[in-house]
């Protein structure tokens, strides 16, 4: 047709690559690595690790309906040093979750929240370890004893 401009499929081939960049532009920078994506990832983690220490929680205990011998032998191999070592992660995510938790809720229902959800990470990271360096020292200190022995 006189007048009309040929289109090519290299320009076809260049619209879409330019479209696609376009898109991943306006989309990609959702995630870059920081904070939020960070404590996102962290919330998601520890979710689901208390969710499957409560299941095996509800499992163990209902053994005792079951088996009081079989409860008591599997009570008795929560008694390790491996295991206390789980049970500190279990009081770092539990504690983690929470704080994040509250985190998000300023965030998504204070006016304020969305601008200062950088700090508020620094801070939950500030408490969170506040509270879990005596919590461990505390929690691992029999185990430590039993290990290595008492000096006292």
């Amino acid at each position: 047709m006189p007048g009309m401009p040929e289109v090519t499929t290299v320009d076809v081939a260049s619209s879409t690559a330019n479209l696609e960049a376009g898109v991943a532009k306006s989309f990609g920078t959702l995630y870059r690595g920081g904070e939020g994506m960070w404590t996102w990832v962290l919330q998601r983690v520890t979710g689901v690790a208390v969710f499957f220490f409560l299941f095996v929680h509800v499992l163990d205990t209902a053994l005792v309906r079951v088996s009081p011998t079989a409860y008591n032998s599997v009570i008795a191999s929560y008694k390790t040093p491996i295991v206390n070592l789980l049970e500190v992660g279990l009081v770092g995510a539990v504690l983690y979750h929470a704080l994040n938790g509250l985190r998000v809720i300023l965030v998504d229902f204070w006016s304020k929240g969305p601008r200062l959800q950088r700090q508020m990470t620094w801070v939950i990271a500030a408490v969170w370890v506040v509270v879990m360096v005596p919590g461990i020292f505390f929690m691992l200190k029999h185990t430590v004893e039993t290990i290595f022995g008492s000096t006292s």
